[in-house]
């Protein structure tokens, strides 16, 4: 394979080390605090904030309070996570043309999403403790070999389950989906048809549009918020003259006595993060769409589309990479917000990311700290799945897009 490299465009020894050595030092800098804080999660305070980093690792009075795993644990853990990576990486696309009813990709997806969920929950939950446990059973007669049975490293899911179960965080992570899915959903439909539309016309006017969508994008978050602030506070007194109205205020008292508040509720916050990102979305949806030749518009134009059926039927096939690619930007701006979610939403609505700080609002001990940590954790368990499934899509998407137009 190096032979067909052509000469020019081999590096030297000493660029291949450099650049070797600054992706091993941004791996290192970049993960280890990540694999660090997950390491921490499973450990007793004790283990977890000892000054000796091998206590941390291996857990020793973790091992003695609670579970113990094994080299053949993780050997096995490590093979069912390498399989559970590659299931998606090598099975999404022929399953979404097996499994995909009429060609609906969305649904297809949305199904087999569902059946790797239960994969996962069937492998990890039953499958996987029943087959380290056999192979210990069989493999610890064995002289030497036994070796690979005996505990090695401490681990205990009791913050998790305080997190999940007694402080209810699954509360909060239906609020964070409530919301990612809300302002995803809203994002891409509005900016696909506008994106195609800036990208198709010739008007002087998309220029200016884009420019002020710019201008609105590069705004501080805390500006928008503020605007919006007021408006979401008084919005219950701006509701009551429709109930006050004769006839459609009967009809809307039926559904409520009272006029609704959008302060505190999810609604406000999808249409301030719709806000923000919505410019965004359209400038990266436009570049995608500058790469689609005009010639498929005319052409199924020609044989009898309308401007939506060319834009839904012909067009959009094509794009799949390059929406996929913004849907997991607007994901990423709304998952990971902290400020808007924060300022908007009350303690029964507040979605992952502002119920973390809460751990360190109060007066924190160990046991909170390591709880705060396994929360954290926890929320990115979804960005990671999100990547694997669709990191095809998202590369073709990044290399198609983000360098043309």
């Amino acid at each position: 394979m190096e032979n067909t490299i052509p000469n020019a465009m081999r590096q030297p020894p000493w660029l291949k080390v450099g650049t070797y050595s600054f992706l091993l030092f941004w791996i290192v800098v970049a993960a280890f605090p990540l694999f660090w804080v997950v390491v921490m999660s499973f450990k007793l305070p004790v283990d977890a904030f000892a000054s000796n980093p091998l206590e941390v690792l291996f857990g020793p009075n973790t091992q003695s309070e609670g579970e113990a795993l094994s080299l053949i644990d993780l050997a096995v853990g490590g093979f069912f996570l390498v399989v559970a990576y590659q299931l998606p990486v090598r099975l999404a696309q022929p399953g979404l043309a097996l499994f995909a009813p009429g060609g609906q990709r969305f649904m297809g997806g949305i199904f087999l999403g569902l059946a790797y969920l239960v994969i996962l929950y069937v492998g990890f939950g039953f499958l996987l403790p029943g087959i380290t446990a056999a192979l210990e059973v069989v493999l610890g007669w064995i002289p030497l070999v036994g070796l690979l049975a005996k505990p090695l490293v401490g681990i205990t899911l009791e913050h998790y389950y305080a997190v999940w179960i007694d402080n209810t965080f699954y509360e909060q992570f239906k609020n964070s989906i409530i919301v990612t899915v809300g302002v995803v959903t809203i994002s891409l439909t509005v900016g696909t048809l506008a994106a195609y539309a800036l990208s198709r016309t010739t008007s002087a006017i998309a220029f200016w549009l884009l420019i002020a969508a710019l201008v609105f994008r590069a705004l501080p978050h805390s500006v928008l918020v503020t605007g919006y602030m007021p408006v979401f506070i008084q919005s219950r007194e701006f509701f009551q003259m429709l109930w006050d109205t004769p006839i459609l205020g009967v009809v809307l008292s039926a559904f409520s006595e009272t006029p609704p508040t959008l302060y505190g509720q999810p609604l406000a916050v999808i249409a301030v993060l719709v806000a923000i990102n919505q410019p965004f979305t359209i400038w990266m949806l436009r570049s995608f769409f500058m790469t689609v030749p005009k010639d498929l518009d005319e052409a199924a134009r020609i044989d009898g589309c309308s401007h939506f059926q060319a834009f839904r039927q012909v067009i959009m096939p094509v794009m799949w990479p390059g929406v996929i690619t913004t849907g997991l930007f607007s994901f990423l701006l709304a998952y990971n917000d902290y400020l808007v979610t924060s300022l908007l939403l009350d303690n029964q609505s507040q979605t992952m990311v502002p119920a973390i700080t809460q751990y360190f609002n109060r007066e924190t001990t160990a046991t909170d700290q390591i709880e705060a940590i396994a929360a954290a954790a926890s929320i990115t368990a979804p960005l990671f799945l999100l990547v694997m499934v669709f990191q095809k899509q998202i590369v073709s998407g990044l290399t198609a897009g983000a360098v043309k137009g």
